[in-house]
C-alpha cells in the first residue's frame, strides 16, 4: 500500500490517489446537466469503498453545482460517520468575472456547504479574474490567517503563474501547497512546458485531474469502440483522435496489469503517482462504487523501474 504523502510543504497528509466529485453536482442547471444523477446510496458506497481502500482525499469546487457537489460530499461523509480529522477536502473558488475580495464574501458559503468539514485545501480554479495573482494570494493568506482554510492552492496555472503565486505567498511565510492540472499518460505536456519541473523545484504538489483520460486508459473503449456512441459529441471528438494512437500504450498497460493481477487503468494511475517520486497525486472521478474501489486498488502494488520506464517510453508520443 502506498503511504500517505505531504501536500506540498504543509503538514497535511493525503493519499496519493484521491477521488474527484465534480460529477456529484448533477441534476439541475446548465452545469448540472452534464453530470449523471448519482443517488445518495451510491455516493455513500463510494465513500465507504474509498476509506476501505485507504483514500482520504476528496476534490470538489464551487463551480461544481455551486454548492451541490460540496453538500453531497459532506452528506456522504456523514453517512459513513467520517470525522473531520480523518478526511482531507480540497475545494476551489470560481474566479471568472470576479475580484479576489469575492473570496472573503463567499468563503462562508463553502464552509456551510461542507457542513462542518474543514477546507483543507482552497484553490483558485483558473488564473482568470479581474485581480492580479498577487492580490489573489494576499486574499488567500487572509483566509488562512483567519482559519477559514488550512492551506493554499491553485489550479490550471502555467509554470510562470505558479512561480508568481509561490513568490507572493513566500513573502507572507505561506507555502503554495498544490497546483491542480490536467495530466495523464495521453496528456504529458506538463513534463515539457516546465510545470512539473517548477513544481519539483518549489516543493509544490501536482494534483492530476482526468488521469484516465475519460476512461480511455482503462482499455474499455479499445475493446468496445461502439461504447463511444453513448458519449457526448465533445468526448467522441477527443477520444477518436486518441483511440488509435493509444493502442500500443493500452496494450502495454494491459500486459503489465496481468503481471500484477490488476486492471490497465490501475496501472495508469499507479504510474502517474510514482514515476515522478512524490510530486504527483491524482483524483480520478467516481460516480460508481466500483470506480472508487479500483482507484484505491491502484495503490496496492508496486511497478518496477523497468515497468515505469516502459510505460513512459511507449507514451512518449503524448509529451
Amino acid at each position: 500500500m502506498l503511504e500517505k504523502r505531504t501536500l506540498g510543504k504543509t503538514n497535511i497528509k493525503v493519499s496519493p490517489i484521491g477521488i474527484g466529485v465534480m460529477m456529484w453536482m448533477g441534476g439541475r442547471g446548465l452545469i448540472g446537466r452534464i453530470a449523471p444523477d448519482v443517488s445518495d446510496v451510491v455516493k455513500n458506497d463510494i465513500i465507504k469503498e474509498s476509506f476501505a481502500g485507504g483514500i482520504n482525499f476528496f476534490d470538489t469546487a464551487e463551480f461544481y453545482g455551486f454548492g451541490r457537489s460540496e453538500t453531497n460530499l459532506a452528506n456522504a461523509l456523514k453517512a459513513n460517520n467520517v470525522e473531520d480529522k480523518d478526511v482531507v477536502i480540497g475545494t476551489k473558488w470560481a474566479p471568472v468575472l470576479r475580484r479576489a475580495r469575492n473570496m472573503r464574501r463567499t468563503i462562508n458559503n463553502r464552509i456551510n456547504y461542507l457542513g462542518g468539514y474543514a477546507i483543507d485545501l482552497y484553490m483558485i480554479h483558473q488564473p482568470i479574474s479581474f485581480s492580479s495573482i498577487k492580490t489573489e494570494m494576499k486574499e488567500l493568506a487572509r483566509l488562512l490567517e483567519n482559519k477559514k482554510i488550512r492551506s493554499v492552492g491553485i489550479s490550471n496555472y502555467n509554470a510562470k503563474q505558479m512561480r508568481t503565486a509561490h513568490e507572493e505567498l513566500e513573502k507572507l511565510g505561506i507555502p503554495l501547497a498544490a497546483n491542480q492540472v490536467h495530466y495523464s499518460l495521453v496528456r504529458r505536456n506538463i513534463e515539457t512546458d516546465c510545470i512539473l519541473d517548477t513544481a519539483k523545484e518549489l516543493g509544490v504538489t501536482i494534483t492530476a485531474y482526468t488521469p484516465l483520460a475519460g476512461g480511455l486508459l482503462t482499455g474499455k473503449l479499445h475493446n468496445n469502440p461502439e461504447a463511444l456512441k453513448n458519449k457526448s459529441s465533445m468526448y467522441r471528438m477527443v477520444a477518436k483522435r486518441n483511440l488509435e494512437e493509444s493502442i500500443p500504450l493500452v496494450e502495454t498497460l494491459t500486459e503489465i496489469a496481468k503481471t500484477h493481477d490488476v486492471l490497465p487503468g490501475q496501472v495508469a494511475l499507479n504510474w502517474l503517482v510514482n514515476y515522478h517520486g512524490d510530486t504527483v497525486i491524482t483524483i480520478p472521478g467516481a460516480t460508481k462504487a466500483y470506480q472508487a474501489k479500483e482507484a484505491a486498488g491502484a495503490m496496492t502494488f508496486e511497478l518496477s523501474k523497468a515497468e515505469l520506464d516502459e510505460i513512459a517510453d511507449i507514451s512518449e508520443r503524448f509529451l
